[in-house]
């Protein structure tokens, strides 16, 4: 791959974005598992466990709603 200057500024840009969705999404975890899992173990994981992740909250949270449980 050949890329000029303004083609490696795009790309770190790009990744820039990517690692701060990684990260906001470790905050996210953390924040809602109250410390169970901490932001470096949620760090730590492999990109398929945190969209594993996601998915298991993401079904939490519809079935709260529809149950219309409260949710702590």
């Amino acid at each position: 791959m050949n890329l000029d200057h303004e083609g490696v500024e795009g790309l770190i840009e790009h990744m820039e974005k990517i690692c701060d969705e990684i990260r906001y999404n470790a905050l996210e975890f953390s924040f809602h598992t109250r410390g169970g899992a901490t932001y470096e173990d949620v760090l730590n994981m492999s990109d398929g466990e945190r969209k594993l992740i996601n998915r298991m909250m993401e079904k939490h949270f519809e079935n709260t709603k529809a149950t219309k449980m409260p949710y702590f």
